[in-house]
C-alpha cells in the first residue's frame, strides 16, 4: 500500500470511529450539547440546568479543563427548537441533554446515534422515545416528571382547598402535552365521586389564554387544572395572573407556579430531575450506552400553597392542608 494510500485510509477510519470511543483519548475536552425548551432569561430553568452543572462537577467535571456546554434556548418555539436541534447535532457532541417533550423529539429527528437524556419527559413511551423504562432500546433515556394518577390527586386537593369548587377545566396545549388524554382519562374517571364536572380547553397559543379562562369564569364555582407541559410552564406568570383576575382556584403542576402566585402546586421537584440527570452524563461520557439506563421515574413531589393567593379568592384553607404543605408562601 502506497504511503498517501494509508493516510488516507486512517483519517477515513478515524472519523468513523464511534464518538465514546474517541472520547475515551486521555485528556480530550468532552462536549455537552444543551437543547432547552425555555427562554435564556428564565432563571428558574437556570437554576435548573446550575444543578445539572454542579451535579456534573462534584463528579470530576469542570467547565473549560475537561468539559464544554453548548446550550441553546428556545422559548417553547417549535421552529426554533427545531432550528437548535439542528445545530447541536451538526456539532456531533458526545451526548445532548434535552429539557422537554418537544426538544427530546426534535432532536430524534436528526439523530438516532448521539445520545440523549431528558430531563423531563411525561410519556417517553408513548411519545416513541423508548421502547420501555428498564429497556430504553436507542440512543435515548432520562427522567419522567409526573405520573397519569396525578390528575386525580390535582382535583383532590383541588375541592380540599375550594370545596364549591363543581366545574374543573384543563387547559394544555395539544402540540406541547400529548400526552394530555393519559392525564385526562383518571381525572374524568375521578371527578364524579368529588361531585366535579371535568372538561378539557385547548389552548394554541398565548393570545388564546386570557379567551380560554374569561369563559370558564362567566359561571361560578370554576376551577382549572393547568396541565403539565412545556408552553404553560413557559406562561406561567401570565397564566397565574389571569387565574387570580377572574377569581378561578387553580391548581398546578410545579413549584414555580405557586412561587409566581398560584394558588396551589403539586408535582416533581425538578431541581432533583436536573441533579440526577448529571449521574447519568457522567456514566454517558465514559462510556455507558443509553440502551443500558433504564428511564427513571420521579421519587421527590413537592406539595406548595400560596397563602396569600388563597386569601385573595377568599378561601380557607384547613390547618391540616397547610401542615401537610412542604411551603406555604405567605
Amino acid at each position: 500500500m502506497q504511503r498517501r494510500e494509508f493516510i488516507s485510509l486512517l483519517g477515513g477510519a478515524a472519523a468513523a470511529w464511534p464518538l465514546a470511543a474517541r472520547a475515551q483519548q486521555p485528556g480530550a475536552m468532552r462536549r455537552i450539547g444543551v437543547l432547552m425548551a425555555y427562554s435564556d432569561n428564565d432563571s428558574e430553568y437556570q437554576t435548573f440546568l446550575g444543578g445539572f452543572r454542579e451535579g456534573l462537577q462534584k463528579l470530576g467535571w469542570a467547565e473549560g479543563r475537561n468539559l464544554r456546554i453548548d446550550t441553546r434556548w428556545a422559548t417553547s418555539d417549535a421552529e426554533l427548537i427545531q432550528r437548535h436541534a439542528i445545530e447541536l447535532v451538526a456539532a456531533q457532541p458526545e451526548l445532548i441533554l434535552s429539557s422537554s417533550t418537544p426538544t427530546t423529539a426534535a432532536l430524534l429527528q436528526q439523530t438516532r446515534t448521539i445520545p440523549i437524556i431528558f430531563a423531563a419527559v411525561t410519556d417517553p413511551v408513548g411519545s416513541g422515545f423508548v421502547a420501555s423504562f428498564p429497556r430504553p432500546g436507542g440512543n435515548v433515556t432520562g427522567f419522567t416528571n409526573l405520573e397519569w394518577s396525578m390528575a386525580s390527586k390535582w382535583l383532590e386537593l383541588l375541592k380540599e382547598i375550594a370545596p364549591r369548587v363543581n366545574r374543573v377545566t384543563c387547559v394544555y396545549n395539544p402540540s406541547t402535552a400529548p400526552y394530555f388524554d393519559q392525564f385526562m382519562n383518571p381525572l374524568r374517571a375521578a371527578a364524579p365521586s368529588f361531585a366535579v364536572q371535568a372538561t378539557a380547553a385547548p389552548v394554541h397559543g398565548a393570545s388564546e389564554l386570557e379567551t380560554v379562562i374569561a369563559a370558564h369564569a362567566r359561571e361560578p364555582n370554576g376551577g382549572l387544572i393547568v396541565m403539565p407541559d412545556s408552553f404553560m410552564n413557559v406562561q406561567r406568570v401570565e397564566i397565574a395572573s389571569l387565574a387570580a383576575r377572574y377569581r378561578l382556584p387553580t391548581v398546578y403542576p410545579f413549584r414555580f407556579f405557586a412561587e409566581v402566585g398560584g394558588l396551589l402546586s403539586y408535582g416533581t421537584d425538578m431541581h432533583d430531575n436536573y441533579r440526577r440527570l448529571a449521574i447519568y452524563a457522567d456514566r454517558i461520557l465514559k462510556g455507558i450506552k443509553p440502551s443500558d439506563l433504564p428511564v427513571q421515574a420521579p421519587v421527590k413531589f413537592e406539595l406548595v400553597v400560596n397563602a396569600k393567593t388563597a386569601k385573595a379568592l377568599g378561601l380557607e384553607v384547613p390547618s391540616s392542608f397547610y401542615w401537610r404543605a412542604d411551603e406555604v408562601i405567605e
